[in-house]
């Protein structure tokens, strides 16, 4: 028998009341993992080395500091 079989006969023996908690589970298992980019992969060296700028405003204050420059 396959994992996912194994899974599917599991899920049909949960409680009703209990499933919430498993499908919020399975909802985060099944993203995919993300890799970053090379640009940002190349941001975080940057940050890690020193450089860049971070931002520790609100959402709103960044974009108006972004619509600035």
């Amino acid at each position: 028998m396959s994992n996912r079989e194994i899974a599917k006969n599991l899920i049909d023996q949960i409680p009703e009341s209990r499933l919430f908690y498993v499908i919020s589970y399975l909802q985060g298992a099944a993203v995919p993992d993300e890799t970053p980019t090379e640009e940002t992969l190349k941001a975080f060296a940057e940050l890690d080395n020193g450089g860049g700028r971070r931002f520790a405003g609100s959402t709103q204050a960044l974009f108006s500091e972004l619509m600035e420059d």
